[in-house]
């Protein structure tokens, strides 16, 4: 049994025949007094648990080296983890990221420093593949915001018509046109008869949808593009327009916001989503100017099942061997963001991030 273990400490491990933590750390370079680092070893109680036992070693090296060396003790001057912003690991301990990891609790002898999957090392292919089953089974059983039950809406002629902006003419004149043509959406038809402007249209889909009409300031295509796989935009008419102080992203829909997407985006980036109605005169020229923008490399992936979905999801980690990865569902497929070099900002850079959507083959 190791040393050191996620449960608890054993009295009679702590003194183990051949090289204690005191001897391991000195072969590596370390310059830490072996009585301080035993002083907190032996001051926790032997049910302390995995969390305080590292808090005991972290307490040793701050006195040593004047700072912590773990991410999550970080947390309060700014350093501390966040979705897509991997956090800086010590190269000392590596903790693998499976809980039922059998390979001990020191890493201090694996050359293997990548993939990381969703802010967790693993030290081998086969814990990763545990990590890549779990992260499927979270997303498959979770249900998402678009399979709820969804409120009832006002259909859109009724709020034009309370808001006093068409008359009943006009809206029974703009249903029998939609029905005759067999297409279109009624505001478009609206429009089209000049029974309603594209700003009225706007805003009374906001009032449908409990949403804000946003606008198209400060939007700047190149920077919003690696925000998304392409795929989403042109599949589900998502139009990212910025990111304000930081920490907010607004993005625009033309007819209604997508609460799945919108959620799983906020997980990709650590961001908080706000999703807004644009007026199709501002969302079409807009979104053409965002698709001709670069977008990070993607790929589209089938896979026969979910065993298959497993393995492609893992070969790709592990082929790419990215300083991050994140896995979530959007409607019916799964988005998997690869960071091939930490993010410095709020957005990515094209050439840092890699995108796969996976998805599943039909019976």
């Amino acid at each position: 049994m190791p040393l050191l273990s996620r449960g608890r400490i054993h009295p009679e491990e702590r003194r183990p025949e051949g090289r204690n933590l005191p001897q391991i750390l000195d072969a590596v370079g370390a310059p830490i007094s072996g009585a301080r680092l035993d002083s907190d070893l032996n001051s926790a109680p032997d049910s302390t648990p995995g969390s305080e036992l590292d808090a005991a070693i972290e307490r040793s090296f701050a006195r040593r080296f004047g700072r912590n060396l773990s991410p999550a003790l970080n947390r309060g001057s700014g350093q501390g983890f966040e979705p897509g912003r991997p956090a800086p690991r010590s190269r000392l301990f590596e903790t693998c990221a499976n809980p039922r990891c059998g390979s001990g609790w020191l890493k201090l002898w694996r050359s293997r420093r990548a993939p990381v999957f969703e802010g967790g090392w693993c030290c081998s292919p086969e814990c990763m593949r545990a990590q890549v089953e779990s992260a499927l089974s979270r997303e498959f059983d979770t249900r998402s915001p678009a399979a709820q039950v969804r409120p009832h809406r006002i259909p859109l002629g009724l709020v034009l018509l309370e808001q006093g902006w068409i008359t009943r003419d006009q809206l029974r004149a703009a249903l029998e046109a939609q029905k005759a043509a067999g297409e279109g959406r009624l505001g478009a038809w609206l429009v089209r008869r000049q029974a309603a402007s594209e700003e009225q249209v706007a805003r009374a889909l906001a009032l449908q949808w409990s949403c804000p009409v946003l606008g198209l300031e400060f939007h700047r295509p190149e920077a919003m593009a690696a925000l998304l796989p392409r795929l989403f935009v042109e599949a589900l008419g998502a139009l990212p327009l910025r990111v304000a102080a930081g920490r907010i992203l607004y993005l625009g829909f033309e007819d209604r916001p997508d609460p799945a997407l919108a959620f799983a985006l906020e997980r990709v980036t650590g961001l908080r989503v706000e999703s807004g109605v644009v007026s199709a005169a501002h969302f079409r020229p807009a979104r053409a100017r965002l698709l001709a923008a670069r977008y990070p490399r993607s790929g589209l992936v089938e896979a026969a099942n979910g065993a298959s979905l497993a393995t492609c999801i893992l070969k790709a980690v592990e082929q790419a061997r990215p300083a991050d990865a994140r896995l979530v569902r959007v409607h019916g497929c799964l988005w998997l963001r690869l960071w091939l070099r930490p993010q410095l900002g709020p957005t990515p850079q094209p050439d840092a991030i890699e995108d796969l959507v996976f998805s599943l083959a039909g019976p």
